[in-house]
């Protein structure tokens, strides 16, 4: 029986003990993080529990976690403060000098932390797919991130003690469209006022640019890019109250009479703007049980490592050499 046909998944020994009897070539496995709001790119009880989680399955994985800024508590303030814009720039640059990448990637990205991490990681590195792309993502996986825009509000804090996420919230009720506003605050960029759309597209620094939704500048290359992928998963949490609407994980947005609109009834999809439709059974819709960001080891374990970091039929890329989990 060939090893993909088991009944159940293989354990990391039978893994290794397949690929030694049938002398399968042995290749480079990698897989990039890019947490999101109020989290860092070390922390251990978010990205590094992930990171945990993807060796523990697929042992000799290469793990990056991108970090923003020198320090940690640079790399946590990059989370509020900041222009989204500069910051996929800053990612493009760093992906680009790391070796192990060379041959693409596999790309996670989190939203709000809560138990594992935060909201716009995931959006913005559908960023960086669109813009540069180099090294490539094979696949996207996207938790909880609002590639739809925050139309309600923005999002909580996670703690009341967190002056940093305070303050962004205070700047961002107080106008989110004014340009002090948008050169600063990094949620004020994927806000959408569903009462205020021409606001949004005439204010907005970068989300009506990353979606395309610009009349007169229609990017292809953002098209190609995205189409390009081997899979777009993109998840959205059952119980969501922290981001708003929680379907803006499945591009879901707004009008102005403020009626939720699926992504296969918006122009965006219907008229193809950024590939999405093109991507036909390569875009996924997941549901993960809960509320915001409580990711449980089941669900990463059977929903996302082994059907999409492990290659078809458990021929899994492994790594011999060890892995990085900090953005250094």
């Amino acid at each position: 029986m060939l090893l993909g046909q088991t009944a159940e998944k293989p354990s990391p020994q039978m893994l290794f003990e397949y690929v030694a009897m049938h002398n399968i070539c042995i290749y480079i496995f990698i897989v990039v993080l890019w947490h999101g709001m109020g989290d860092s790119c070390c922390n251990p009880e978010s990205m590094g529990r992930v990171k945990d989680l993807i060796q523990k399955s697929l042992p000799g994985t290469f793990v990056y976690s991108i970090q923003l800024g020198k320090t940690i508590e640079e790399d946590h303030e990059a989370g509020f403060f900041g222009v989204v814009n500069d910051q996929i720039d800053f990612v493009c640059d760093q992906l680009a000098g790391i070796p192990e990448l060379t041959e693409g990637f596999n790309a996670i990205g989190f939203s709000q932390v809560t138990i594992i991490t935060i909201v716009p990681g995931g959006l913005f590195f559908r960023g960086y797919v669109e813009r540069c792309n180099r090294p490539a993502v094979h696949k996207l996986i996207t938790f909880g991130s609002p590639h739809g825009a925050l139309c309600q509000d923005i999002p909580n804090c996670m703690s009341p003690s967190d002056l940093t996420c305070r303050l962004m919230r205070s700047m961002v009720r107080h106008g989110a469209y004014s340009s002090y506003v948008q050169h600063r605050v990094i949620q004020a960029q994927y806000f959408k006022n569903p009462k205020n759309l021409q606001g949004y597209l005439e204010h907005n620094i970068f989300l009506p640019e990353i979606n395309n939704e610009l009349e007169d500048t229609k990017n292809e290359t953002y098209r190609e890019n995205l189409s390009s992928l081997n899979a777009f998963v993109m998840i959205r949490f059952a119980d969501d109250a922290m981001v708003k609407p929680g379907e803006t994980a499945w591009f879901w947005t707004y009008t102005e009479d403020n009626e939720l609109v699926p992504l296969e009834n918006q122009s965006l999809y219907k008229e193809d703007w950024l590939g999405l439709r093109e991507l036909g059974g390569r875009l996924k819709f997941l549901v993960s049980p809960g509320q915001h960001m409580q990711i449980t080891d089941e669900f990463f374990e059977t929903q996302i490592i082994w059907p999409y970091l492990a290659a078809a039929g458990y021929d899994v890329n492994i790594r011999k050499s060890g892995s990085n989990d900090s953005g250094n």
